[in-house]
């Protein structure tokens, strides 16, 4: 997830991406408490009658919501990732940018649709990768890069198909003759992730440039006093 429904629980450090189209339209943010008291923001209303609070947001067809990356944040998970992509032969530098997409190095993100991890694994996938415990950052990174090598060697190391096979699945892949589905999520997931990684290189060949810097639309919270009363609202332009 990211997917672009993924919807993270956490306690503070959240920020809100919006993806932005010239078509005119409004997103809703929808924000309440679990029962753990953890804060809760997510494009969808909650299902078990919590008390919510909605916010539109103008100018966003969708919200996006991930704990906020600051610089290094893989830090905490490089040994993980470095240790597993070196086994499988996989850049660190694109598993990187698939855990940054996917969870926001998060490893107890869950989405809607029930991926869970650092590398947003489906419960089938994680079963068939041996993976007991998907929120567990070795097993999870091990599964994920191990899922993500299968990829690469099914499409002859094409990233691009990898990728869009690990969003989308190989099926869709498959049926759109070995090309990137045209699914809008799909293409932006391997767009954002590639971007995020840089463009890879033969083996042996030394890099010269930097990974292309992702830039991200932001969401500023602001808050104006009408009637005595404080109203809260949200946009894409800096206050």
């Amino acid at each position: 997830m990211t997917r672009l429904d993924s919807l993270l629980r956490c306690a503070s450090g959240v920020v809100i991406l919006a993806a932005l189209w010239p078509a005119p339209a409004a997103a809703q943010i929808y924000t309440w408490r679990d029962d753990h008291g953890h804060l809760v923001l997510s494009d969808r209303p909650a299902q078990d009658g919590a008390a919510m609070h909605s916010y539109s947001v103008p100018g966003a067809e969708e919200i996006r919501t991930t704990r906020a990356a600051v610089a290094g944040a893989s830090g905490d998970f490089g040994d993980i990732i470095d240790e597993h992509a070196r086994l499988h032969k996989v850049r660190p530098a694109l598993v990187r940018a698939v855990v940054q997409t996917e969870s926001g190095f998060n490893p107890f993100a869950v989405s809607p649709k029930g991926a869970m991890g650092l590398m947003q694994l489906m419960p089938a996938t994680a079963q068939e990768l041996g993976v007991i415990n998907p929120f567990d950052p070795v097993e999870n990174v091990r599964g994920g890069i191990a899922y993500l090598r299968r990829l690469l060697d099914r499409y002859d190391n094409d990233e691009r198909l990898a990728l869009a096979a690990y969003n989308a699945g190989p099926e869709a892949v498959a049926r759109y003759g070995r090309r990137i589905p045209p699914y809008r999520e799909t293409r932006e997931y391997v767009s954002r992730v590639r971007d995020l990684a840089g463009q890879s290189r033969p083996v042996g060949q030394p890099s010269h440039t930097e990974p292309a810097t992702h830039s991200l639309t932001h969401i500023y919270k602001t808050a104006e006093i009408i009637d005595g009363r404080e109203v809260i609202r949200y946009t894409d332009r800096r206050p």
